[in-house]
């Protein structure tokens, strides 16, 4: 167990002493942990770079981070369970996917420290636990994060090459080397001939280079434009929506697989340890994993290379959940591993994406997700949960699919998979507006917004019950070609062609991406294209709904169509391209007409519903079924009706 010691900068009563149910009050805990690892410990071995660090003078590695912890003031009163988010960039997202918190800065759901919406993970009784494990993360104050010494190689920084990508919502002349504001890897040499600066329409595309001498690594103070090796400036302008990517040499690599230890380590040392430093007083059963977007990925990351035993070989983790990943991992443990990045066409971490063995779509590998779990003979039970969102964008079905697309798999026993129908990368928008507050991307309809919290809250408990009670879980539920609820996505075309939403002129199907042999260590950018692999997404009802998955009551009753894409406004440049080719997925909602409209091929409200309580009615009928089938809570249920009767006036005004 590598936790040397936990700081503890503040220890407060959370919201001023509340009560929360039959639990009690709930403590706040913000501080550092801080770890030493042997680098010589076999279990150490696979975090890349670990032996280029310096060490102290017993020969080990030492760092510390962030750590912010959320647990009942008495633990008697818990339920002996702990829930780790993996924060997003920084940031805690289990608030507002469980307790349905108001969602801050981030497009996948984080909700601000002092909103915890309905409280519904504290009146469980559940430890809530945060550990910062990237080094990039923004450097902002309350982010977390993770902190170590560079690489070197006998005390000189070790140079290595760097391949990102951008896309703006408006003409801009300069880029910071980084996505969302993370912290950039600086060039070596900013006026290295050999970078590489190029763009695509589509992300499936072959790139067109850009010659060296129309840009430069600098940055225009206001007064002169002059070298900077943090930023790229371009006189002609990069255009809004044009996807350019970036390939040259850096410095300044840290271990990014440092933060797949720490979240080991320190769930570890929650769990089992009885030392006196331990803020759980040795008062945990069972823990579980949750994460978002690329919190999910990072999980998935988790989970291939197998980190969740511990020193002495426990379980670290009983249940794991990763959401809305994809089929993706991403560059958790990377040499100049960029934590952000979050597309199929950047990273070499695609493949394997289903859980068990498969060829990859050149047939020269054979590998599973879950291999080194069964290997082990690992106990966890997994859900891997998805939207639409991650389907369209093109790498969600290799999870359950072979890589042409064209043969449903299955998976592990120990593991579920969930598709929620109709639902975008992050709970939906209400009311409802086409803008993202957040970054002011504009999209061509209304962002979705199906409220998909009440199903994540019956599925952690189903995911609970699994683990702690033997309870099975309801089956997989998700796309399958087998009985045609997978299909392609242009196969949707003549569908949405009756329906008033402009339908993608292109899907860009993910492709093998030649990084070289060693996705640890770069060493072949820019990558070269290799073959697509194929993809599916859910088949549509009439009204463009999904049908395959979890149906939300919004979707089974719906008022309008819900779809998981939609397309970028003209005001923020590629009005071809859906929304979420970089950054986060964004669906749609186009209301049905109030009254019958034979522009309309899809039913009015009145010709559905004879009154409001008729459809009021058939939401409650639809949410006990959910419920007897465990897809929803009671806890839900009035929520539920209330929200649906809110919707009922906003789209008959």
């Amino acid at each position: 167990m590598s936790i040397k010691s936990i700081e503890i900068k503040e220890n407060n009563l959370l919201e001023n002493g509340k009560n929360f149910g039959q639990v009690g009050q709930y403590r706040e805990i913000i501080g550092i942990a801080k770890f030493i690892l042997d680098p010589n410990d076999d279990y150490n071995k696979k975090i890349t770079d670990l032996d280029n660090l310096s060490t102290n003078s017993d020969g080990h590695v030492e760092f510390s981070s962030d750590i912010h912890i959320m647990l009942p003031a008495d633990m008697s009163k818990s339920n002996k369970k702990i829930i780790y988010d993996v924060n997003n960039r920084g940031n805690k997202v289990m608030l507002s996917q469980f307790n349905s918190a108001s969602r801050g800065v981030m497009v996948a759901g984080v909700a601000p420290d002092d909103d915890l919406g309905n409280d519904f993970l504290m009146i469980q009784g559940y430890t809530l636990v945060w550990c910062g494990w990237s080094h990039d993360a923004p450097p902002v104050n309350g982010k977390l994060r993770l902190f170590s010494s560079e690489i070197s190689n006998q005390g000189e920084p070790i140079k290595g090459k760097i391949y990102s990508q951008f896309q703006t919502i408006k003409d801009v002349e300069q880029i910071m080397l980084s996505d969302r504001m993370h912290t950039p890897y600086p060039a070596f040499d900013t006026n290295e001939r050999d970078a590489i600066l190029s763009y695509k329409k589509y992300p499936d595309e072959d790139a067109i280079v850009i010659p060296r001498n129309k840009w430069r690594f600098a940055w225009n103070d206001g007064n002169e434009i002059i070298d900077n090796p943090n930023f790229i400036h371009m006189s002609d302008k990069f255009k809004a929506g044009i996807m350019y990517q970036i390939s040259y040499t850096a410095y300044g690599a840290k271990s990014t697989g440092l933060g797949l230890a720490a979240t080991r380590d320190l769930i570890s040392f929650l769990k089992y340890s009885d030392h006196n430093d331990n803020p759980t007083e040795n008062k945990i059963d069972y823990a579980f994993a949750f994460g978002v977007s690329q919190s999910g990925r990072f999980l998935r990351q988790f989970i291939y290379l197998d980190f969740n035993y511990d020193d002495l070989g426990r379980e670290v983790f009983d249940g794991i959940m990763p959401h809305v990943a994809g089929g993706m991992r991403g560059e958790f443990n990377q040499r100049f591993g960029q934590a952000s990045k979050d597309l199929p066409s950047v990273i070499s971490q695609l493949y394997p994406s289903a859980s068990i063995i498969t060829d990859d779509i050149e047939q020269s590998q054979k590998d599973g997700l879950m291999e080194k779990f069964n290997q082990r003979k690992s106990q966890s039970k997994v859900f891997f949960v998805n939207t639409g969102a991650e389907y369209w964008r093109g790498d969600a079905s290799l999870i359950h699919t072979s890589a042409d697309g064209k043969q449903d798999l299955s998976s592990p026993e120990n593991s579920r998979i969930y598709h929620l129908s109709s639902c975008m990368h992050g709970p939906g928008i209400w009311p409802l507006t086409d803008t993202q507050e957040v970054d002011g991307m504009k999209a061509q309809n209304y962002l979705n917004s199906i409220d998909y919290t009440p199903l994540m809250r019956a599925l952690l408990i189903n995911l609970d019950n699994w683990v702690s009670k033997g309870i099975e879980p309801p089956n997989s539920s998700h796309p399958k070609i087998n009985d045609g609820t997978g299909v392609t996505p242009n196969s949707l075309r003549e569908k949405f062609s009756k329906i008033p939403i402009n339908f993608p002129e292109h899907f860009s199907f993910p492709r093998k991406m030649d990084f070289g042999d060693n996705e640890d260590v770069i060493d072949n950018i820019p990558p070269k294209n290799g073959k697509s692999y194929g993809s599916i997404v859910s088949e549509v009802d009439d009204d463009g709904n999904e049908i395959a998955g979890i149906r939300h009551p919004d979707v089974a009753i719906p008022l309008a169509t819900s779809t998981p894409w939609n397309l970028r406004h003209s005001d923020v440049g590629a009005p071809y391209q859906i929304i979420g080719l970089t950054g986060g997925p964004r669906g749609a909602t186009v209301p049905f007409s109030k009254n019958k409209n034979k522009n309309d091929s899809r039913l009015s409200i009145s010709e559905r519903y004879p009154s409001k309580n008729y459809y009021l009615d058939k939401i409650s009928d639809y949410s006990k079924d959910l419920i007897n089938k465990r897809f929803l809570l009671e806890f839900d249920l009035d929520n539920i009706l209330s929200r649906s009767g809110e919707r009922w006036d906003f789209f008959n005004k």
